[in-house]
Formats: C-alpha cells, sequence, structure tokens
C-alpha cells in the first residue's frame, strides 16, 4: 500500500495539481492586492469616496455610526457585509479573466506546436520543366 501510495504521489499529475494549488494561492494573494489596494480606491473615487470593504448593514446588535467593519464583527453585531460581496466578485471578475487569457495563450501555443510538427501539405504536382520543354519542342515540329 505504501509503494502504491508512493507511485501516486511520483506521477506528474499529481506534482502539477500541487504546483498550480501553490501559485493559484499565491496568485489569489496578488489579485487580492490589486483588487484592494489599486481597483477598490479608483472605483471609490469615481463613485464620490466610497470604500467598498467597509460597505455593511447591522442586522442585529448595537453599533455605532461610522464604525468600520471589523469593528462591528468585534462588537458582536450581525452584519451584512454586502461591500466585502462586491469586492470579492471583482476579485472573481479579475482572477477569472486572467486564467480565460491565461488558457487562451496556451491553446494558441499548443496549436502552434501541433501545426510545426504537421508537415505542410505539398503541392500538387504538375509537369516538370522538362516535360513542359518536351510539349513545346514536340508541337514546333508540327
Amino acid at each position: 500500500m505504501i509503494k502504491e501510495f508512493k507511485d501516486f504521489i511520483a506521477k506528474g499529475n499529481v506534482m502539477d495539481l500541487a504546483v498550480g494549488i501553490i501559485i493559484g494561492a499565491a496568485f489569489t494573494a496578488i489579485v487580492s492586492s490589486l483588487v484592494g489596494d489599486l481597483i477598490n480606491p479608483i472605483i471609490g473615487l469615481v463613485l464620490g469616496g466610497v470604500d467598498f470593504t467597509s460597505m455593511y448593514v447591522v442586522l442585529s446588535g448595537d453599533v455605532p455610526a461610522g464604525v468600520g467593519l471589523d469593528a462591528a464583527r468585534d462588537a458582536g453585531a450581525a452584519v451584512f457585509a454586502y461591500g466585502a460581496f462586491i469586492t470579492a466578485c471583482i476579485n472573481f471578475l479579475i482572477i477569472a479573466f486572467v486564467v480565460f487569457m491565461l488558457v487562451k495563450a496556451v491553446n494558441k501555443l499548443k496549436t502552434a506546436a501541433e501545426t510545426e510538427k504537421q508537415p505542410a501539405p505539398e503541392a500538387p504536382k504538375g509537369p516538370s520543366e522538362l516535360d513542359v520543354l518536351l510539349e513545346i519542342r514536340d508541337a514546333l515540329k508540327k
């Protein structure tokens, strides 16, 4: 059983999956920073200083006005954090777009590699230069 497990782990697919998960986690951190630190402030500026990450509605509990989302949660209030949801949606759209572009690029590379592997179709065989000259000679003899 241990040998089978070693064989399973040693397969390329499992290692590729592990690398993909690690890179995906790092990529998620980058996209989260991109959305939180660059995109949300720009959207907030366009919308008049609105910060999505701190938008919430108190469902139950007592929270003073103007308190941030983290402070409201720490106070034990039940909050409807729709701003965090908007941020998560923006994260998803950016990640989905980047993955789409990566898949598109990989497919383009695969298509180019397959095209290189296939030999170019040969041009249809026509008469050789010698055949044409012989035909001209025969036509001039007549």
